[in-house]
């Protein structure tokens, strides 16, 4: 304790000031003394009452003024982002405005990538002497700590292959499975029934709520790795029903622990994205459901939501799917062109439905769909203009089936094979051990966790 009270000292993280009355004053509790949020400078006036056990005897009546953010002040990420943030402009960083989280410098042919969330970081280059230069340079002013090459961020196992990058999350899934009580459930070879059709009321009984809503949290998280479960945010009514729904999922769950997405290395850099919607599927209130998963040269993007307003036809409904779709691929075109990389062709939707395509260059049917004017000139702007194309892909080949509805096993197995999910049993070999608590920790017990990652 004594340690961790002048190291808060020595950062100067207040100064002690006679107590008035009309502050607002909040309490005080221990907390790791190197976390990133005690870097932050506070622009507020935030009070705070002597660390318990070090009330200075000379003058116990006077309380903290705080100069520095610390941990559970609201203020705390702001102040923590805003001063590192000004470090990385400093040193020849620029702020990549279609994601605030990234930060990117260039030197000639050299590049560096500084990927920030909250005090966990990942540094990439093509240049391993400037990373290890760039590193030291953050250490100096900031108390960080070197972890190595990524292998476990944010929950999720990344282990390097032969073709790419494999994405894991099985330590996430058990835990999950134990949250749940169903680390000895038998396992199903898809996620739901194809002839399962949930409404809100249906006549089953309510469940535990507190408990329904905890898993159902928890494996949105796994659309990280599992594009193909992306339907799973429909499952809300804590009913019966949606229970034993929720128990098949995890069922699968169990079933493919170790499956995984893997981040392959193609020759060809297009970008790709499949589009479709099912039209007014909701039996509850007729809205329908569109879903995406943009592809460079893996599955890179991807969602599955119901749409905010129902839809007067089915063309309606996929426009709206294709529309939607059009400005994730403008962000990723953005993203892409602060990265330095450029697309040898215009980005490629495919649709499975002939209409809905045939709109998007057609200027002579513009008068029979004012309805949906926004989202047709939206989209046939980005056509006639050659920054995007439009095409036909038949139902057999539309990859996102799977994130609308059920669908028989080797349906969903072929789909799923497509979108990049596949058995990582052979990759994890040796390393299906639960993760250290340096690993799991790390964040927590420094400024900073880094990882980094030099490519030739």
């Amino acid at each position: 304790m004594s340690a961790e009270f002048n190291a808060l000292i020595s950062n100067g993280t207040w100064e002690l000031v006679p107590h008035d009355p009309t502050h607002n004053l909040i309490g005080c509790k221990w907390l790791d003394v190197n976390n990133a949020f005690l870097h932050g400078i506070l622009c507020d006036t935030v009070y705070m009452s002597q660390p318990p056990g070090f009330v200075d005897a000379n003058l116990p009546s006077y309380v903290c003024k705080l100069q520095k953010a610390h941990y559970g002040l609201k203020q705390a990420p702001h102040a923590w982002y805003k001063e590192l943030s000004s470090f990385l402009l400093s040193n020849d960083f620029r702020n990549a405005t279609s994601d605030a989280s990234l930060f990117i410098s260039t030197f000639g042919s050299h590049v560096i990538y500084f990927l920030v969330y909250v005090d966990d970081l990942i540094v990439i280059g093509n240049n391993s002497s400037l990373v290890m230069q760039f590193i030291a340079t953050l250490a100096r002013r900031f108390s960080v700590k070197d972890l190595g090459s990524l292998h476990y961020f944010l929950g999720v196992e990344v282990v390097p292959t032969t073709t790419g990058l494999f994405l894991s999350q099985h330590h996430y899934i058990r835990d999950l499975l134990l949250k749940a009580k169903m680390d000895g459930a038998k396992e199903v070879s898809t996620p739901l029934s194809p002839s399962d059709n949930l409404v809100l009321n249906d006549g089953s009984p309510p469940t535990d709520a507190s408990q329904f809503h905890q898993i159902i949290g928890g494996l949105q998280y796994l659309n990280l790795t599992r594009p193909n479960i992306s339907f799973v945010q429909f499952m809300h009514q804590t009913s019966e029903s949606h229970r034993q729904a929720l128990k098949r999922l995890i069922c699968y769950l169990k079933g493919t622990l170790y499956f995984g997405l893997h981040l392959s290395r193609h020759s060809s850099h297009r970008l790709y994205a499949f589009s479709n919607a099912n039209w007014a599927d909701n039996r509850d209130d007729r809205k329908s459901t569109n879903a995406y998963c943009c592809v460079y040269p893996s599955a890179s993007s991807h969602t599955s939501r119901k749409q905010r307003s129902v839809a007067r036809s089915s063309t309606e409904t996929e426009y709206r799917a294709i529309a939607t779709t059009t400005a994730e691929i403008a962000w990723i075109q953005s993203l892409l062109r602060k990265l330095g990389i450029s697309l040898p062709a215009p980005p490629l939707i495919s649709y499975d439905n002939i209409g809905a395509t045939f709109y998007c260059a057609n200027l002579v049917l513009h008068s029979r769909m004012k309805q949906i004017d926004i989202n047709l000139q939206f989209v046939r702007d980005h056509v006639s203009s050659g920054l995007l194309q439009v095409s036909h892909v038949s139902t057999v080949d539309q990859l996102v089936d799977a994130f609308t509805k059920p669908l028989p096993l080797l349906r969903f197995q072929l789909l799923r094979n497509k979108i990049g999910v596949s058995n990582g049993t052979t990759v994890l070999r040796g390393r299906k051990r639960e993760p250290s608590s340096k690993e799991i920790t790390s964040s927590s017990k420094q400024s900073s966790a880094i990882f980094h990652q030099s490519q030739p």
